[in-house]
C-alpha cells in the first residue's frame, strides 16, 4: 500500500555524547514536549524514553548523537529523536528489546519500553559498524491513541547535521506531493540544497532553495531548478537537485547542478544519478533532465557532499526495510564527514 503522508519537520539539536549527554537530552526534551503542548504525563513519557536511548548509546556505543526535533502532521506537532552511533552494533535486535534487557546504569526501562511508549519506533543494527534507532511521541486522545492517523507512516524523512564547531546547518531538503489529476499515485517532488561554504549564510541560502520549492507553480526539475535558481541569486549559492517520482508511469526524472549525490536503491544495489557541474544562484550551465525506471521495492537517496558516495547498501543487510527516516541515519553514520555540513534524504513506499 502507498502512502501520501510527509512529515513536515524542525530539527532542534544534535546531542554529542559525553558525560552530560542524558541529562542534557533529556532536560531538552521535557522541554520540548511541553512547548509544543504534549501533556504532561506524555511528556515525562518523551523525557523518560530519551533518557533510556541516550544512556544506552553513552554505556555502550562508540560516538553517539541523538537528534531531537519536532514533527507535524495535519495541525498536530510530536517529539521524535534519533540515536546514531559506530558500533559495536547489536548481534541480537530482539533481545534487546526484549523486556528485563536495560542495562546497567540506565532506568531499568529497557528499549522494549521505549518502543511501547513511542507511537512509532524503528531499529536497525548492523553488528560491527552501529545502531540507528528512531522514536515519535505524539498526543494522545482519551482512549491512549496518537492523534494522528498513521504514525511513522511517512514516505519520506531527511536528516542534516551541521559541521563541527557550528549549530545551524547550511544544507536542507524538502519533499511535496503534485496534484495532476490523473493515476492511482501522486507524483512527488523532492529537493536537496547544500548552500556554499557552512554557517548561517549557507543556511540562508538553503531556506531561500526550501521557499522557492514549496511556493513555485512548477512541477518539472528544470522547472523548479530554474525557480531555486532565481531565488538564490543575492545569496552565497549552492548545489541543488530536484527529483520528480512518477509511479505510475514507473520512472523518475532527475536534475541537478553541483555536488549533490542521488541514487536508486533497490534490492540488487544501487544506481547512481547524474548532475551537472555549477553553482545554483550563480553560474548554472543549460539544465538537463535524466530519465531513470523506478527499481521495484527500492528507494530514492540524496545527499550532499557532506557524505561520501562510497557507502555500499550490501553492508547494511535489510536496510530497506526501514523506515525512511532510520534509513537516512544509517547512511549518515555510514558516510558522512564532520568537516562538512552533511544532509541526506530518503522516499520509499511512494511507488
Amino acid at each position: 500500500m502507498t502512502t501520501t503522508t510527509v512529515l513536515a519537520c524542525e530539527d532542534v539539536a544534535w546531542f554529542r555524547d559525553g558525560e552530560s549527554f542524558a541529562a542534557a537530552a533529556r532536560g531538552a526534551a521535557a522541554a520540548l514536549a511541553r512547548r509544543i503542548g504534549l501533556s504532561s504525563h506524555r511528556a515525562a513519557e518523551v523525557a523518560l524514553a530519551v533518557t533510556e536511548a541516550a544512556t544506552n548509546v553513552h554505556r555502550h556505543a562508540v560516538d553517539g548523537a541523538l537528534l531531537l526535533r519536532v514533527v507535524r502532521e495535519a495541525g498536530e506537532a510530536g517529539v521524535e529523536f534519533l540515536t546514531v552511533d559506530s558500533g559495536p552494533g547489536m548481534t541480537d535486535v530482539p533481545a534487546a528489546l526484549a523486556d528485563g534487557a536495560s542495562s546497567a546504569g540506565t532506568l531499568g526501562i529497557g528499549l522494549g519500553a521505549v518502543s511501547r511508549l513511542a507511537d512509532h519506533f524503528d531499529l536497525h543494527s548492523v553488528p560491527g559498524r552501529g545502531t540507528v534507532m528512531a522514536a515519535q511521541f505524539w498526543p494522545r486522545a482519551l482512549d491512549g491513541r496518537a492523534v494522528v492517523a498513521s504514525p511513522g507512516a511517512s514516505l519520506a524523512a531527511g536528516v542534516t547535521r551541521p559541521i563541527s564547531g557550528e549549530s545551524v546547518c547550511g544544507d536542507a531538503w524538502a519533499v511535496r506531493g503534485v496534484d495532476t489529476g490523473a493515476g492511482d499515485r501522486p507524483v512527488v517532488l523532492v529537493m536537496l540544497c547544500d548552500g556554499l561554504g557552512h554557517g548561517p549564510l549557507a543556511a540562508r541560502a538553503s531556506a531561500a532553495a526550501v521557499k522557492a520549492f514549496e511556493t513555485t507553480s512548477e512541477t518539472s526539475p528544470e522547472g523548479v531548478l530554474g525557480a531555486v535558481h532565481r531565488a538564490l541569486q543575492g545569496t552565497r549559492g549552492g548545489a541543488v537537485a530536484v527529483a520528480r517520482i512518477e509511479p505510475d508511469a514507473g520512472r523518475l526524472l532527475y536534475c541537478g547542478i553541483g555536488n549533490v549525490s542521488g541514487f536508486l536503491v533497490g534490492e540488487d544495489g544501487r544506481r547512481a544519478l547524474i548532475s551537472a557541474p555549477g553553482i545554483v544562484g550563480a553560474h548554472m550551465r543549460r539544465l538537463r533532465t535524466f530519465e531513470e525506471p523506478l527499481p521495484g521495492h527500492g528507494a530514492l537517496v540524496m545527499h550532499s557532499d557532506g557524505l561520501t558516495e562510497r557507502w555500499n547498501p550490501a553492508a547494511m543487510p535489510g536496510l530497506l526495510h526501514h523506515s525512511p527516516l532510520v534509513m537516512a541515519g544509517q547512511l549518515l553514520r555510514e558516510a558522512a564527514v564532520r568537516r562538512d555540513d552533511a544532509s541526506v534524504v530518503v522516499v520509499k513506499e511512494a511507488w
